[in-house]
């Protein structure tokens, strides 16, 4: 067992050679932290970028557990969106009801991922999953139940409730089971599942509801997410880096938001998702209805050709958090030059598709180069937020990302879009919304004048902390 070193930090010295204007304001406390002991069977040293802290199959077992119930997550979210023509028919409900009912479960997530990842931090991570997975996937069902709007919407509101701390402490679980060089990546496929489960609940929900009505779509999607979540059981637990100083611990809620908040590449990479999301969430929420209005096809068809939508966008956060990673190597600032001008061609594509075409299947291509190229910076945005905050506050930092692009990304987007729809009209609307990945470009460009220093401050810190045996 190797022993437990808790170092001082001074907090100046993390960024040394950084313009004075640049560094953040961290109260002038010394904050002692500790590194648990790495597997010492590994025999390697857990500062090299390619350093396995456990054993690869534990790694990669967790990976898949977490991507499969990652991809019910998102399954039991978006199957509703299939639904918004039937639900609309049965019971008269404007856009703007249509879109709240997305609306409350990124609106809970962002009220309750902080708390929530607080607690998985401090207590288990695995443990809290198993938990937030039995409460979605039961709230799923109870929506197959609802007889009115707001019985809906209260289950819809559950199933947020649960779904709260888990891209967090699932971001986290696996960070701290990959080596540092593959984290964008792996962070990529693991929202890629989001993505996958998506894809199914649109493809599923309009299916099933053409056949058997929307009630039973939510018990058929909510069954298997329950029986996955007690599995997640099986995943190996882990400790958590902690701070271990008396001084340390009494820094609570405030001390940790000065830790989330205090590098300029976190606070940019928030806003960078948050605005990108807002594009993200329109179209992936609002494209059937578009297709059943426009181009005049049936409920599952238009789940299928969203379905097809989503997959392009699920390739598109592995491949360009790939890329991300491969370029970033000889140059940091490069992870996030490649999402904003991905995202740049993603909103002249998605803004002449819907804003300056004629319904026809050439629109329908442009849309969807569209869709791929809009989340290029959904895998590589949180992971370059995280490389810059302590691994001690990882599922917190990670809990930070979530709750700033559920409210003001995933909650908004489709909100906006649905006031816009009813005071214009859809097509308005769709048009309008993919201006936002302009502004995310923006905000990432900015990212990459501070990125690299805070980059190399963090592994500094992350070295002073080492272990000895």
């Amino acid at each position: 067992m190797g022993r437990m070193i808790a170092v001082a930090y001074d907090p100046s010295a993390r960024y040394a050679g950084t313009s004075p204007a640049r560094i953040p304001r961290w109260g002038g406390k010394e904050i002692a932290m500790q590194i648990v002991s790495s597997d010492k069977s590994l025999g390697t040293d857990p500062t090299r970028a390619e350093h396995w802290p456990v054993p690869r199959r534990q790694a990669w077992f967790a990976f898949v557990m977490a991507f499969l119930l990652m991809a019910f997550d998102f399954m039991d979210r978006q199957i509703v969106v299939a639904m918004f023509p039937a639900l609309k028919a049965e019971w008269g409900l404007s856009d703007k009801q249509l879109a709240s009912l997305t609306a409350a479960v990124s609106i809970t997530v962002a009220v309750f991922a902080f708390p929530i990842a607080l607690l998985a931090d401090r207590w288990s991570r695995v443990k809290s999953i198993v938990v937030m997975g039995v409460v979605w996937s039961l709230a799923t069902i109870a929506c197959g139940f609802a007889r009115s709007y707001g019985q809906l919407l209260a289950a819809r509101a559950v199933i947020g409730l649960g779904e709260a701390g888990y891209g967090a402490a699932g971001g986290a679980l696996l960070t701290s089971m990959f080596p540092a060089a593959r984290r964008a990546t792996v962070v990529g496929g693991f929202l890629a599942a989001a993505v996958v489960g998506s894809v199914l609940g649109v493809a599923l929900g309009g299916f099933l509801t053409a056949r058997w009505g929307w009630q039973a779509a939510f018990g058929v999607v909510g069954l298997p997410g329950l029986v996955l979540a007690l599995l997640f059981l099986l995943v190996r637990d882990y400790r958590t880096v902690p701070l271990t100083d008396p001084e340390a611990r009494r820094l609570g809620v405030r001390g940790v938001l000065r830790g989330l908040l205090g590098p300029r590449t976190a606070l940019l990479c928030y806003a960078g998702g948050a605005l990108q999301l807002l594009t993200v969430s329109t179209v992936y929420v609002w494209l059937p209805s578009y297709l059943n209005r426009f181009h005049g096809l049936a409920t599952d068809k238009a789940g299928l050709m969203t379905a097809l939508v989503l997959v392009l966008g699920s390739v598109g956060i592995v491949l360009w958090g790939y890329v991300a990673d491969r370029v970033g190597d000889s140059s940091p600032q490069r992870k996030l030059m490649v999402p904003a001008a991905c995202l740049v061609v993603a909103a002249l594509l998605l803004s002449v598709g819907f804003g300056a075409m004629p319904p026809s299947g050439l629109q329908f291509v442009v849309i969807a180069a569209g869709g791929f190229m809009m989340t290029a910076a959904s895998g590589t945005v949180p992971a370059a937020a995280i490389d810059v905050i302590h691994p001690g506050l990882r599922a917190t930092g990670a809990a930070m990302v979530a709750v700033v692009q559920n409210l003001f990304g995933l909650a908004a987007g489709p909100l906006i879009t649905g006031v816009l729809s009813d005071a214009f009209c859809l097509v308005t609307a769709l048009s309008i919304m993919p201006l936002f990945c302009l502004a995310s470009a923006a905000v990432l460009m900015a990212g990459t004048r501070v990125y690299p220093a805070e980059l190399n401050a963090a592994r500094t810190l992350a070295s002073m902390t080492m272990q000895s045996d």
